[in-house]
């Protein structure tokens, strides 16, 4: 076994220790190497990983601002296609609205039309009835006006009651005593036809009485030669 105090021995122990430390030393400087390689590795990756995050932030943000842009599209487009459908209710509205009215007028025309008929046979009934009338007042003053002195007068209504024209007859050789006093009868047509008597001077009292029983029979002759009778009547009381 060799000694301690061998010279040889001492430098066998620093190159072993040196050999050691530089072994040691290399291993040192390959995870040193590997630790830089590794930090570069992380920071290439972590600068990577950022970037991509980044990029995918500014997609999103772009992304939302689209969707945000399509939403307030959409929101307008509702709101225009609410206006027109609210246009397009108040068009058919007013279209169905004016069809009531059309239909309205068509009745109106309709009815006005029958109106008009009826009124064109009234106007012919009334107009053969006064020519029915004017006959008989034709017959009356020839009995009456050559035979008994009556003098007929055409005279124009100026009240509400007796508007239009009327007709008096007017009677004489009444009055024994004063055969020119005049006794007067005034009468016209109302509109649907029937005799009207305004009034007689002096006054009758049997008037309404006779004034009715011409508009049942029509008989003017007769209503008069009766109207005479109580003129004749009433001057001898």
């Amino acid at each position: 076994m060799a000694s301690i105090t061998d010279p040889n021995m001492s430098d066998m122990f620093t190159n072993s220790m040196r050999e050691i430390h530089n072994k040691h030393l290399k291993v040192y400087e390959e995870i040193i190497d590997t630790t830089v390689e590794l930090c570069q590795s992380h920071r290439q990756f972590v600068k990577s990983a950022l970037d991509t995050c980044l990029k995918k932030c500014k997609d999103d943000e772009m992304l939302f601002d689209t969707i945000q842009t399509f939403k307030r599209d959409l929101q307008q487009k509702s709101v225009s296609l609410k206006e027109k459908q609210h246009a397009i209710s108040e068009v058919i509205s007013e279209v169905q609205q004016k069809e009531m009215q059309k239909d309205s007028l068509i009745q109106k025309i309709e009815k006005l039309k029958e109106e008009q008929v009826k009124r064109k046979d009234l106007i012919k009934s009334q107009n053969k009835a006064n020519k029915d009338r004017l006959r008989n007042l034709q017959k009356a003053r020839v009995v009456f006006q050559d035979h008994l002195g009556l003098e007929i007068r055409t005279i124009q209504g100026k009240t509400q009651l007796v508007k239009g024209e009327k007709l008096q007859f007017v009677f004489r050789h009444i009055n024994p005593a004063d055969q020119d006093s005049a006794y007067i009868v005034t009468m016209g047509i109302k509109e649907d036809g029937s005799y009207q008597i305004v009034s007689s001077d002096p006054s009758l009292e049997c008037l309404p009485v006779l004034e009715k029983r011409l508009q049942e029979t029509n008989n003017l002759p007769a209503f008069l030669a009766n109207i005479r009778k109580e003129f004749i009547s009433q001057a001898r009381c």
